[in-house]
């Protein structure tokens, strides 16, 4: 029996032997995987699925908080400089319209401060208490957006309901256009980037992010078409539009919101499952796969899987099928970088179904080298 997690030894060797062949593999390539250079393999790295080495796995995970926390300062200075730009226009205008989405914007820049700071919690060593490390954070930093976005549906119905109420007279209309247009394209920018970036690093909370960016851009854009409205002689244009800009927050918010819950219930995209499932079926020795999960925590997965082998097997043998499945699991699923793996000897007759029945000992590690 063997529960081999991503730094466990293999085939009986200790840690540092085991790094060692590590090394050799990458070196030699006699584990089976070549890894194409220049151009291919850059391309590789990019669109292509990660290493099967553990240690490589771990190295990715870093990666990608490091790439997680770039994309959120690049964007908050994006912001920052957007916000900016808007209230000088609202010092030559003196919008209070224009002010109140100035002041929106700088408020929700900042809104990237605690999912930077789980990105950097993210990276913390595991404690005695919080055994599975600080992933986590990132889901928590997520719920926080998702109450923004709400408080931003919430903010610009006010407004255009109070708008309805109590119209404004609306000047300098051409600067204000142009403002409206330097909001929407800078957090529209924002949006795209973090959105990419975060479906790259399967960071839901740096989607979520990026779609609240979205809906200030869509607040800004309902002072570019209130304005037109106002040109074309309908007063009224400004707080109607921003009705519907209201609406099409509510709709990226039930975006945010269900990929924010999914990621809390544990959730993972069912083609995940296959490709896991496929893998360990596709390992030498493996005659059934019994049990099968997969979460993620924060941008990583971990997986937790039962396996079936010959029961005459040693377990030595028994051992190095865990190794092998654990080994193809890393390179098959995208972002996997922990697995425990449990062997069960196939059942022989009435007492081995009996035994699978029972609750199953887990043991970490491999057997002792003689």
């Amino acid at each position: 029996m063997s529960n081999h997690g991503p730094h466990a030894g293999a085939h009986g060797h200790d840690l540092d032997d085991h790094s060692t062949d590590r090394a050799a593999d990458r070196n030699d390539g006699a584990a089976g995987h070549d890894h194409p250079t220049g151009v291919k393999g850059w391309l590789s790295s990019v669109f292509g699925g990660h290493s099967h080495d553990s240690a490589d796995s771990v190295d990715a995970a870093l990666e990608s908080s490091a790439e997680g926390v770039r994309a959120l300062k690049i964007s908050l200075v994006a912001l920052l400089v957007t916000a900016l730009l808007q209230a000088v226009v609202v010092v030559l205008t003196g919008s209070v319209a224009l002010l109140a989405d100035t002041i929106h914007n700088f408020s929700d820049a900042l809104t990237a401060v605690p999912l930077w700071i789980a990105f950097v919690l993210g990276r913390r060593e595991a404690t005695r208490r919080y055994t599975y490390g600080f992933s986590r954070a990132e889901d928590l930093a997520g719920v926080f957006i998702v109450a923004m976005i709400a408080l931003s549906a919430v903010v610009a119905g006010y407004e255009s309901v109070r708008r309805l109420l109590d119209p404004q007279p609306v000047t300098n209309v051409g600067i204000l256009i142009a403002a409206g247009l330097i909001g929407f394209a800078g957090n529209e920018l924002v949006a795209l980037y973090r959105i990419r970036v975060g479906r790259k690093i399967g960071s839901a909370a740096l989607v979520a992010d990026g779609l609240h960016a979205r809906t200030d851009g869509f607040t800004s854009l309902a002072v570019v078409f209130g304005a037109i409205g106002v040109l074309a002689g309908f007063p009224l244009a400004d707080p109607i539009v921003g009705l519907g800009i209201t609406v099409a927050i509510l709709f990226v918010l039930k975006s945010a919101a269900v990929e924010i819950y999914r990621r809390l219930m544990d959730a993972v995209e069912p083609e995940l499952v296959d490709a896991a499932e496929a893998s360990l079926r596709a390992t030498p020795g493996v005659l059934d796969v019994d049990d099968l999960r997969l979460r993620w925590t924060g941008h990583r997965i971990r997986a937790e899987t039962g396996i079936v082998v010959d029961g005459a097997l040693s377990v030595s043998g028994g051992h190095q099928i865990a190794v092998e499945a654990h080994h193809r699991l890393l390179h098959d699923v995208p972002r996997l970088s922990d697995v425990t793996v449990h062997v069960s000897p196939a059942p022989t007759g009435a007492d081995g179904h009996a035994a699978l029945d029972h609750p199953r000992a887990v043991v970490r590690g491999g057997p002792t080298p003689v």
